[in-house]
């Protein structure tokens, strides 16, 4: 069976594409400036997050914020091996652990 869509590597992404992201909403109780940070991190390469989080500090919000389990967007990245860039890019916005 021949797949009907061609997978698309390395789109271009726009900065109102970018910008959605702070629109994004939790479903759950969680903080929202976590949850647009981690679904952020989830779907950008480094450069278009290092550009989501110049966005996301403009609007004064919180990189330090923490899930349900109490964990940062930082400490989730810190814990994937391809996540160095990811994690300096949070440390220059203000983020700790």
């Amino acid at each position: 069976m021949k797949k009907d869509k061609v997978k698309v590597i390395d789109d271009v992404w726009t900065e109102d594409h970018i910008r959605t992201f702070l629109t994004v909403r939790p479903h759950d109780n969680s903080d929202q400036n976590f949850h647009m940070l981690l679904k952020a991190y989830q779907s950008m390469r480094a450069e278009d997050f290092k550009l989501f989080v110049d966005f996301f500090r403009a609007e004064d919000r919180q990189v330090n914020a923490t899930g349900l389990d109490g964990r940062s967007v930082l400490d989730i990245v810190l814990e994937h091996r391809h996540g160095t860039d990811y994690a300096d890019i949070l440390r220059a916005a203000g983020a700790t652990q």
